[in-house]
C-alpha cells in the first residue's frame, strides 16, 4: 500500500534558492505525515468498530467461511496500516532529528517531488532503483 500525502494537502511549491529541508518543508512534511497517520488511525478504529457490530453467528458454513475470510483480509489491511504507523512516527522523529529527507544509503537529497509521492521514502531514486534491481536478480 503506497504512502501518499492526502487530497486536501497541496504539494510544497519550493521558491527559487530555498534551502533544502528548511523549516518550512519540514513542517510540511510533519503535517503530511500527521494527516496520514490521523485517516490511517480513524479507518482503524472505524474496523474494529464495524468488526463487533457485524460479528454475527452463522448457522451456514458458508455464510460463516465468508465472513471469516472478509475478517481475515480486513484485519491484514489493518496490520499493514499500523505497520505504516509505525514508519510514520519513525519519520517524525527523523523530522525532530534533522535527518528527514536524506537518503539513508548515501546521504544524498531525496527530493521534494518523491517526497511528496512517498513521504517515508528513506532512499534517493538512484539507490531504490538499484535495491530493486538486486532484488530482482535475486529472485531469479
Amino acid at each position: 500500500m503506497p504512502v501518499q500525502a492526502s487530497k486536501t494537502s497541496v504539494p510544497y511549491k519550493a521558491k527559487k534558492g530555498e534551502e533544502y529541508m528548511n523549516p518550512d518543508q519540514l513542517e510540511h512534511f510533519r503535517s503530511v505525515l500527521n494527516d496520514i497517520k490521523l485517516s490511517l488511525s480513524q479507518d482503524i478504529d472505524r474496523t474494529v468498530h464495524t468488526m463487533q457490530d457485524e460479528a454475527t453467528v452463522f448457522a451456514d458454513p458458508n455464510d460463516r467461511a465468508s465472513q471469516e475470510s472478509d475478517m481475515s483480509l480486513e484485519l491484514r489491511n489493518r496490520d499493514r496500516e499500523r505497520k505504516l504507523i509505525k514508519n510514520i512516527d519513525k519519520m517524525l522523529g527523523r523530522i525532530d532529528a534533522g535527518d528527514y529527507g536524506y537518503c539513508d544509503k548515501c546521504g544524498v537529497e531525496i527530493g521534494l517531488s518523491r517526497l511528496e509521492a512517498r513521504p517515508t521514502a528513506t532512499l534517493c531514486i538512484d539507490c531504490k532503483t538499484l535495491d530493486e534491481i538486486r532484488e530482482r536478480q535475486v529472485a531469479k
